[in-house]
């Protein structure tokens, strides 16, 4: 076998084992890293920097090698929480068209979660990082852009993001079979069958996603409410 191929995170782990099963592959915390020097040391940066060392680094890692849901959580991570800090702590110096960045952050989560795609990416592990990749600068193309326009515009581009995770997150939770290989038995050690694992990863999708972004929205309808107020 190829060094390239297996999972990134390494097997799937027994409940008792996962405590253990941080990251240290000098790759990740190479990127970690990177990322949180680029982001800088004020609030927002720093929070980006535990939730990428949250995503790639905790034993989350090897708990989405078990569960889809586990996996949904660091695909949430990455781009409703990670990439929101990362654009507020280096904000866009002026405000461009947000329809491309949504289409290829929209694109780009779609893609990934049709089996074949995902099943191929986590089996390799030069393609698992061209997943996270594609995952992570669209959406922080996409949170720049909306964190530039005025809070109203931005308001509107929010819902619609939220919108198309959760029509995925809905399919997810509907679908009658499960649909991933990566995940055919992994679940059962951790007492989930496939296809309840698949329906919890939809349904953290469908809404506790939500709060992710209602907490985005509740950020720009307060700027909007600051700027009526500044207008004489």
């Amino acid at each position: 076998m190829s060094r390239w191929e297996g999972l990134y995170c390494g097997p799937a782990p027994l409940p008792e084992e996962l405590f253990w099963r941080w990251n240290l592959d000098p790759w990740a915390i190479a990127v970690v890293v990177a990322l949180t020097l680029w982001a800088g040391r004020d609030r927002p940066g720093v929070a980006a920097g535990v939730v990428l060392a949250v995503a790639f680094l905790s034993p989350l890692c090897a708990l989405s090698s078990a569960l889809f849901s586990a996996r949904v959580v660091h695909h949430l991570l990455l781009v409703a929480v990670a990439a929101p800090l990362l654009a507020l702590a280096r904000p866009a110096r002026r405000h461009s068209g947000l329809g491309l960045p949504f289409v290829l952050a929209s694109a780009a989560l779609w893609l990934w979660h049709l089996p074949a795609a995902y099943d191929a990416a986590l089996g390799h592990m030069a393609l698992y990082w061209v997943m996270q990749a594609s995952l992570l600068l669209p959406a922080l193309a996409f949170w720049r852009g909306v964190f530039a326009h005025p809070p109203g515009v931005g308001l509107g581009w929010v819902f619609l993001a939220y919108l198309s995770m959760g029509m995925l997150g809905a399919i997810l939770t509907l679908a009658p079979q499960a649909l991933y290989a990566t995940h055919a038995t992994a679940p059962m050690l951790w007492d989930f069958t496939a296809l309840a694992d698949q329906q919890l990863g939809g349904l953290i999708m469908w809404m506790p996603a939500g709060l992710a972004y209602a907490a985005w929205g509740a950020l720009l309808a307060r700027r909007a409410w600051r700027e009526m107020g500044d207008t004489p």
